[in-house]
């Protein structure tokens, strides 16, 4: 079954529809903060809860303008820590404000509304019923970012895990400028699995082995990992394009802090590269509550006891869960996905 709506001034120009019962029955299973299914979208058949439904439209008819900033990645490809980068370059290296404001306030998540199915956003309120505070901050990241960010003066500093081909042809039409990070897949999987055990509004409650075999089989929000990382290395020389690796951000981050300041239009002169580096180093980054949600933790969306939204930051962390099973599993993957391209990740 298609679906389409009359809601945008232009439709959606790719078929969506539903999974087969079986496969989501299988994903219902598994991710448990979604409730109603899951969609397939266009001839990649990228994977989407519910609600895309209702916001295809919108996304695609969604005005960007040219001095917007995206920074788009698969999930957990230094996304937060690319964000902030960017945050900091474009406004001054206020670190003041950068510690007061949440980055989620500072970096809207363009696509984080379709996430929160209506009956998981009942159980969030219901739990904080007794804090009309959090139950506010609950129906604020309920509404659709795409309405929040026609309210806001520009510049606008948008996260999204859309892959290119699914952006807003006003990004590319207007040359919005578009950070995109790649990451292997070796360490995604092993920080996707995580965040999909932190975040309830995934829900995932099962072991790794389980995720992987998910991820692998293009069956995890916003696969398949391979077309989205092989859509953003075809498009590396668009002039509105900076294509990064997260192992090179990680090699040599005072390097990155340059090419990313010099493609902003923003350079960090010499004596102010040091300082932001130490301030974005790993060690410290994870603690500072502005960018590990800790809004969300306060209200129950991130579930306790697990690892932390920021977790270790490093190159090859996926070494201390990997089985050597699903490592050479991952590795014929990748094999087979990268044989007709010149795509590689770095190696350190």
């Amino acid at each position: 079954m298609a679906f389409n709506n009359n809601k945008g001034e232009i439709k959606f120009p790719y078929e969506i529809k539903f999974l087969d019962d079986e496969t989501n029955k299988i994903m219902l299973s598994n991710f448990k903060g979604e409730k109603t299914g899951y969609v397939q979208v266009g001839p990649n058949k990228w994977i989407f809860p519910s609600m895309f439904v209702e916001s295809a439209d919108y996304f695609y008819n969604f005005q960007s303008r040219p001095d917007d900033v995206w920074v788009c990645t698969y999930p957990r490809s230094g996304t937060t820590w690319t964000q902030e980068l960017v945050w900091l370059i474009c406004n001054n290296l206020n670190y003041k404000k950068a510690q007061k404001v949440p980055l989620t306030q500072r970096f809207p998540f363009f696509e984080f509304h379709i996430h929160m199915h209506k009956d998981t956003k009942a159980e969030f309120l219901e739990e904080n019923k007794h804090n009309p505070d959090h139950c506010q901050l609950i129906e604020d990241i309920s509404v659709p970012c795409y309405e929040i960010l026609d309210k806001i003066a520009g510049p606008r500093y948008i996260k999204t895990h859309l892959p290119l081909s699914l952006l807003p042809p006003s990004v590319f039409a207007n040359k919005s400028k578009i950070i995109y990070v790649a990451r292997n897949p070796k360490d995604v999987s092993v920080s996707w699995y995580h965040l999909n055990r932190l975040y309830r509004t995934q829900g995932y409650t099962g072991d790794f082995e389980n995720f992987y075999n998910l991820f692998e089989n293009d069956l995890t929000d916003w696969s398949p990992y391979w077309t989205h990382i092989k859509e953003g290395w075809n498009n590396r020389n668009a002039e509105n394009i900076l294509f990064m690796f997260y192992e090179d951000m990680n090699h040599d981050f005072h390097k990155t802090i340059q090419k990313v300041s010099e493609f902003l239009g923003k350079p960090v002169t010499d004596d102010y590269i040091p300082e932001l580096a130490d301030y974005l180093n790993i060690k410290n980054f994870k603690n500072y509550p502005t960018v590990n949600c800790q809004e969300l933790r306060d209200v129950g969306i991130l579930k306790s006891g697990e690892q932390g939204f920021v977790r270790n930051g490093k190159t090859g962390g996926h070494k201390e869960e990997l089985t050597p099973e699903i490592l050479q599993r991952i590795n014929e993957w990748t094999r087979k996905n990268l044989q007709n391209t010149d795509l590689r990740f770095p190696q350190y």
